[in-house]
């Protein structure tokens, strides 16, 4: 599978350019960062702390890759992506953050043209997390508030994370909730009484968080609470190989972890 990964000088891409080197069935083929990145030229895997791998940090996308691995910025990504769907190119997207204009081309115009899956969080853990999420949402009745916490390290860029803009979307399907009406983005001064139907979402920022990802339902007298805590990149990363694996061998659609999980 030869691979290409957009962001290969940021933390998530060295980690995707590691793990291509380390796989018997992987070779990388591009390794792209924004222009006027001071990396640009380097070797790709001296840059990501391995042995070099003959391939430069580039901006253009050169080589014949059969699947694109893109952890960058929005405008970015959907640039990249289009570039793909010109030439016939597989996409697995992690970056968060993009506008709703972003995400309809993608998921509407470039996944008629190629497979694109997209995932706010590609960790094993946190797809589970998304069906537990579900299923507590469907299981109890009325009368449980639903907060959503997220926290992270202190250079993510993003807030709240794409994850828990997830799990507020599954959330409000499960309960049969307007999104746009009940969500709330944390809380300050007179706010006033806690509305029964919304669902709020905290974003903390600090230090070198992975991630954690925490939902309460809080009820009458007890408290239920759904957490998962990434302690690594890794998982993220490794998670994304499966989707390249996966969505490499599929028809030009949209796609999520869901559909590699199953």
């Amino acid at each position: 599978m030869r691979v290409a990964v957009n962001g290969a000088a940021g933390a998530m891409g060295k980690r995707i350019v590691a793990l291509v080197a380390e796989a018997e069935d992987c070779e990388l083929v591009a390794a792209l960062e924004a222009a006027g990145h001071p990396d640009l030229g380097k070797d790709a895997g001296a840059v990501a702390g391995i042995e070099p791998l003959g391939v430069p940090l580039s901006c253009e996308l050169s080589g014949q890759a059969d699947v694109l691995v893109d952890f960058s910025v929005p405008d970015a990504a959907v640039a990249c992506a289009r570039e793909c769907a010109d030439r016939g190119i597989a996409v697995v997207t992690g970056t968060t953050g993009l506008s709703a204009e972003q995400r309809t081309e993608i998921q509407e115009r470039i996944a008629g043209r190629i497979a694109v899956l997209t995932a706010p969080n590609m960790s094993l853990g946190v797809n589970l997390l998304y069906s537990l999420v579900e299923h507590a949402a469907r299981a109890l009745p009325a009368g449980y508030d639903i907060e959503i916490v997220e926290a992270h390290h202190r250079r993510k860029k993003d807030a709240p994370s794409g994850t828990a803009m997830e799990l507020a979307r599954r959330l409000c399907t499960a309960l049969e909730r307007d999104q746009d009406s009940v969500l709330r983005y944390g809380r300050h001064g007179l706010v006033g009484q806690r509305r029964a139907d919304e669902i709020a979402i905290h974003a903390v920022r600090g230090g070198d968080m992975v991630g954690e990802h925490r939902v309460m339902f809080a009820g009458d007298g007890e408290l239920i609470e759904l957490v998962h805590r990434a302690s690594s990149r890794q998982v993220f990363a490794r998670g994304a190989m499966e989707a390249a694996r996966f969505v490499v061998e599929q028809p030009p659609g949209l796609y999520s972890m869901q559909d590699v999980l199953s």
